[in-house]
């Protein structure tokens, strides 16, 4: 079935895409009305029900969010800050009950007290000027955050790159041909910055050498883990690095047509790299005959609906084809077949902004930075708990504690833990950080995950088994349903912890272990394989505080 879907939404191919149509239609209402998914069931020769169905699966297209004006954040961060109650209060005076939504997450995380209305994010004190905001006597209220770099030659957080500089960049790229860039590439030894740490040179080598008719480079920007804000940096201040890393990606895979999937909750971002491109199509640089070259590279943004498990490569594949964003089971890669059936490379954001940089300084010069494993930069995010919170650049491997006493100065209040890598990363407690260090190895190794590398604060005042209750919650929500692990398991998770909370029956140790097993080898994809990695962190680490929430032998 899916196969004969993704047939059918190919005829109209990206310039017309079903799921584009479904967020476009929604604009006035919140949701597509039923007229508008019988119609273009038609118009896409599909069943009603498959219009229906996809249009349900999203937070912004269901039937609940019509009417919808307001949404609250409902991130980790938001929630430790424990900012949210107060803000949704100042709310309630000026908006109906069900007028109010939530999202998860706008990316503020460093202020907290995050909203979005009128397609615009705010955070901090912005809910203090409301009324001129409903009033539209507010125009602009920009957040600020620090932005710093450890690194005297920065990768990603020097002076933006401006379309004159993609223009040279783009000349030094075509006078070095595509082998010998593939070749920097894979010396630089660049990983994911996603959180899989995928080594980038073999997915665009592979992608390469498949003989195909079309090809398509992906850019993952569903920045969806609460405490992450670093792809919302980069695509609001340094676009031009992350289209001229998808241009390079398509130039030596021999792929003509670029995506970037940036998630309905970064309006801000969606808005800047429209323009960008816009910028670059005026000096020729987007279309047909790039620079007086046969090489031709179509950039096309996608907005996504309010989807968490659209981070995950080939549910975000499925949701640009205009079906239901469910797990596909692999083999087959995307690099054989992704977006409709066609080779394809999927990265994230901040790994194919680093590419401007490989390319201008060479390969061996990244892979000198970091460690021998992790090379190169990585940005780190850090909430408002911290003395210094922002985005932050740093190499590879430098100690943990440096990063959180010295970069970010400490706590302002007393915190017990760190979540790192968003909902599905390690629980590191305070006594941990000393023995780690920032790359991929050191934290895999001291039972941890470092992900995204945004650093969610758990403050000692936040209960631990609230918090599990939390996590369980957030996966069952977003879980996309295709396998049973994930789907029922999350729920059955959430059900022990709010028990044992309540009163009526204490967690039976060998079950939830059992559930934790099943979850982390079962689930198709790291939402359910995920959540387990921080559940046992906190098991392990926080036994005085869990153990009245645990049945006893």
């Amino acid at each position: 079935m899916s196969e004969n879907l993704r047939a059918l939404s190919n005829r109209k191919g990206l310039d017309k895409n079903l799921f584009e149509q479904l967020v476009d239609r929604s604009k006035g209402e919140g949701t597509p009305s039923n007229e508008v998914l019988k119609s273009l069931a038609h118009e896409y020769l599909m069943g009603e029900a498959i219009t229906y169905g996809v249009s349900s699966f999203y937070d912004f297209l269901k039937e609940e969010h019509r009417g919808v004006k307001v949404h609250v954040c409902n991130g980790s961060a938001c929630l430790l800050a424990g900012t949210q109650d107060s803000l949704k209060e100042k709310l309630v005076d000026n908006f109906e009950e069900n007028q109010i939504s939530h999202m998860c997450c706008l990316g503020r995380c460093h202020e907290n007290s995050a909203f979005n209305y009128g397609a615009k994010n705010y955070s901090g004190k912005d809910i203090d000027q409301l009324s001129g905001i409903i009033d539209s006597k507010v125009n602009s209220l920009k957040d600020s955050y620090t932005v710093g770099s450890q690194l005297d030659q920065p990768v990603l957080t020097g002076n933006p790159m401006s379309a004159e500089d993609f223009v040279q960049a783009f000349k030094q790229l075509n006078s070095k041909g595509a082998d010998q860039v593939l070749s920097e590439l894979k010396a630089s030894n660049i990983r994911g910055r996603g959180g899989a740490g995928f080594p980038m040179g073999f997915k665009i080598e592979s992608c390469k050498n498949i003989e195909a008719d079309q090809k398509y480079i992906v850019c993952n920007a569903d920045e969806g883990d609460p405490g992450a804000y670093s792809d919302r940096y980069l695509l609001e201040h340094q676009p031009m690095l992350v289209l001229f890393g998808m241009m390079t990606s398509g130039f030596i895979a021999g792929a003509n047509k670029g995506v970037l999937y940036i998630r309905g909750e970064y309006p801000e971002a969606i808005e800047i790299v429209t323009n960008a491109i816009k910028e670059l199509e005026a000096i020729g640089m987007h279309g047909a005959n790039i620079v007086g070259t046969d090489f031709e590279f179509k950039f096309k943004v996608i907005e996504g609906a309010g989807a968490y498990v659209c981070g995950e490569e080939t549910a975000l594949l499925s949701s640009v084809e205009g079906q239901r964003p469910e797990v596909r089971v692999r083999p087959p890669y995307p690099t054989q077949e992704g977006l409709f059936g066609k080779p394809t490379i999927v990265n994230n954001v901040e790994t194919l902004a680093s590419i401007p940089w490989i390319l201008k300084n060479g390969g061996s010069a990244y892979a000198s930075l970091g460690t021998d494993k992790s090379t190169g930069t990585k940005l780190i995010c850090l909430d408002s708990f911290f003395i210094n919170p922002g985005v932050y650049e740093v190499e590879m491997g430098i100690p943990f504690k440096e990063v959180i006493y010295e970069i970010g100065g400490g706590f302002k209040q007393a915190v017990k833990a760190v979540h790192v890598g968003g909902p599905l990363g390690g629980i590191v407690p305070i006594s941990e950080i000393e023995n780690l260090n920032l790359d991929f190895e050191s934290f895999q190794n001291g039972g941890f995950l470092l992900g995204h590398a945004g650093i969610v604060s758990i403050p000692e005042r936040f209960p631990m088994i609230d918090y599990l209750e939390h996590l369980f919650q957030f996966t069952a929500d977003e879980s996309c349903g295709k396998c049973y692990p994930c789907r029922i398991g999350s729920v059955r998770g959430r059900e022990m912890i709010t028990n044992s909370k309540n009163g009526d029956s204490k967690i039976d140790k060998e079950l939830l272990d059992d559930l934790l097993e099943t979850m982390e080898v079962g689930s198709l994809c790291a939402l359910g394989g995920g959540l387990p990695l921080g559940v046992r962190n906190a098991l392990q680490y926080f036994k005085d505080e869990l153990n009245q929430h645990i049945k006893q032998e």
